[in-house]
């Protein structure tokens, strides 16, 4: 069943708010069975969000329209909407009492501009907002709908699940997406393209391999509609898993700061970090996990070579000889943050993320990583680029995933013996 996203307000084509409505319900509805055909974002102006509808109509057989139903003088699409379907507002005493009720449970006065609100077109469908004073509309043309939300995403997110996804699902045959996730680090886009191209050529019909690129990793995503292609996705993914190699990381849509929690909580291992050039960036994504105390203790920001020598004991003479970044200070750094912080696991990374600082020998990018787990440590040299914010978020994703594979190459071993 096809599926057209209208996201309507000027904030989200001037780039003042980014559009996590529409990602959100592609992402929920896809799961749900609905093929999303197009995103279109528009202005605050009736004509476009007309035209708009118009070829969303031709295209779709579910339209679903969030923002500009709020009660200031901006917010037009209930209005517009009047225009599209031929009919006038009338006053609902049902969306009033539903308004007065959530006004009152938070102690806020109402006043006649919010009252407003319960002002709903004629021959629409009005579902309630638990949580928000603008009514959701449901329309019908022929055979398919328009449904109008807020653009507030918990008020929306709340009516999709709870109302919009299980009407749809009654309403609509809805076909089952399969789909299978696979993160791949340690290689590039375009040489694993070229591994894959002979797996993508033999593909059956109706499978896509798409490449989704991160800083420090790529997620592959294997998918295929029909509930009777599962023993075909099987099979495939078994194919893809074996070609990838040891660039495989795992096969999961998480995020790999979860997938490391994952790991962590499972093997009954704690983790700490010592962060110079990060700032405490790879702390922060990972006390982002919730349950993330069930394995993390802490983190020293060294981030001045003082800090280094007097909080984690990195030899000055090692500073002198090798530099700060270098194997030698980061596995100084690693070993001595998981004994202050009596951890089994640690992170330790230094580098020069720019965009000054950089030498001949060692260039802006340069960046070394340290992961330890109980007596082993692994160090490794990277050159992840010239842009600063870049720089410092592949880094941290690169640290995740060299513990990651840590992790997982002790769990293997430990499964064989």
């Amino acid at each position: 069943m096809r599926v057209e996203i209208i996201s309507i307000g000027d904030e989200l084509l001037i780039g003042q708010v980014v559009n996590s409505n529409a990602t959100w319900m592609g992402r929920e509805l896809t799961q749900q069975g609905f093929n999303i055909t197009a995103v279109t974002s528009v202005g605050d102006q009736g004509d476009d969000i007309i035209r708009s509808i118009d070829h969303a109509f031709e295209r779709a057989d579910i339209i679903l329209l969030t923002g500009g139903v709020g009660p200031t003088t901006d917010d037009i699409t209930k209005h517009t909407l009047c225009r599209y379907f031929h009919t006038a507002l009338e006053f609902n005493d049902d969306v009033l009492q539903q308004i007065e009720s959530l006004f009152l449970s938070r102690n806020i006065q109402l006043n006649q501009l919010t009252r407003k609100q319960a002002y709903v077109p004629v021959g629409a469908t009005v579902i309630q907002n638990k949580v928000g004073t603008a009514p959701i509309l449901w329309f019908r043309k022929e055979e398919k709908v328009l449904i109008s939300m807020p653009g507030v995403p918990f008020e929306m997110r709340t009516t999709m699940r709870d109302d919009i996804i299980p009407r749809l699902q009654t309403e609509f045959q809805a076909e089952r997406y399969l789909q299978r996730t696979y993160l791949v680090a340690g290689i590039t886009e375009s040489a694993l393209a070229t591994r894959l191209a002979g797996f993508e050529t033999l593909l059956p019909a109706g499978f896509t391999l798409a490449y989704l690129p991160s800083f420090g990793f790529i997620r592959l995503r294997l998918s295929v509609w029909g509930e009777m292609r599962k023993p075909e996705m099987k099979q495939q993914g078994r194919k893809l898993k074996l070609l990838l190699g040891k660039e495989f990381v795992a096969r999961s849509e998480k995020k790999i700061e979860a997938l490391l929690g994952e790991k962590l909580r499972k093997q009954q291992l704690t983790v700490s970090t010592a962060e110079s050039c990060t700032g405490g960036y790879i702390a922060h994504l990972i006390t982002a996990v919730p349950g993330a105390s069930d394995y993390f203790e802490g983190s020293i920001v060294s981030y001045d070579n003082r800090i280094k020598e007097e909080l984690l004991d990195v030899d000055k003479q090692t500073i002198e000889r090798d530099g700060v970044v270098s194997r030698e200070v980061v596995e100084q750094m690693a070993r001595n943050v998981a004994h202050k912080l009596k951890t089994e696991c640690s992170i330790a990374v230094s580098g020069i993320m720019g965009p000054e600082g950089g030498t001949r020998e060692k260039p802006v990018g340069t960046v070394w990583i340290c992961t330890k787990q109980a007596d082993e440590l692994i160090a490794v040299e990277y050159h992840v680029g010239s842009s600063r914010e870049e720089n410092i978020e592949r880094t941290a994703n690169l640290a995740i995933i060299q513990l990651i594979k840590m992790l997982t190459r002790k769990l293997v071993k430990e499964i064989s013996r």
